[in-house]
């Protein structure tokens, strides 16, 4: 299984969705240097409904890869 967002489609239906990659620590800005989510949204994940956890990996996160 991948932790690609955008081969989150194909994980099974009762697989967790997560962009973890287990590089796990916090930029200046709060954001994780691997995954880009922020302390306030990896707190949550676990309480995320799939499609908010699908809105984060597919609409936020690429946004916060950019350059």
């Amino acid at each position: 299984m991948s932790n690609d967002p955008a081969r989150a489609e194909d994980a099974a239906p009762d697989a967790p969705l997560t962009p973890c990659i287990g590089t796990c620590r916090l930029d200046p800005r709060g954001y994780c240097i691997g995954c880009q989510r922020s302390g306030e949204e990896i707190g949550r994940w676990r309480m995320m409904s799939q499609a908010e956890r699908r809105y984060v990996m597919q609409q936020v996160l690429p946004l916060r890869r950019q350059p």
